[in-house]
């Protein structure tokens, strides 16, 4: 007895959430605001540290991008309190919270990076953070979380 080939044809669509949301996404977005807020408050304390004593992180000769600790505090306060401020708005459920979420966090990778000699465990936690924070805020569309 022969037998037939099924016959091609389209795939069956992949099942669909109630309204449209991914909730795997979903909390993906509701995480990306905390670890913002968080990443937010830990680089203001980090600024705190710098800008108090210039001897709270090693010191580090010629590094390219070889700054003075109390310059760099400042650079992590400012950057802390627009990250942890905008995260907070990502759990509002801002529109414009999202593209402002991902630019923040590629400059705080930048910054992160650039500060790797200084505190390269932090630094690289840090990054890790940011780069989920840019991956959750990219690959979602759905509403307010809260």
């Amino acid at each position: 007895m022969a037998q037939t080939a099924p016959t091609p044809g389209p795939s069956s669509p992949p099942p669909s959430h109630p309204g449209g949301i991914n909730p795997w996404a979903a909390g993906g977005i509701m995480f990306a605001g905390v670890l913002l807020m968080v990443d937010g408050v830990l680089g203001a304390i980090k600024g705190i540290a710098g800008i108090a004593s210039d001897d709270v992180y090693a010191r580090i000769n010629n590094y390219v991008f070889e700054f003075n600790v109390t310059t760099w505090g400042w650079i992590h306060l400012v950057l802390g309190v627009i990250i942890a401020v905008v995260g907070w708005y990502i759990l509002k459920g801002a529109g414009w919270a999202r593209g402002v979420g991902v630019g923040l966090a590629a400059l705080n990778m930048i910054a992160n990076f650039m500060w790797l000699p200084y505190q390269p465990i932090w630094a690289v936690v840090s990054l890790a953070i940011d780069t989920f924070v840019i991956w959750a805020l990219c690959t979602d569309r759905s509403k307010a979380v809260i």
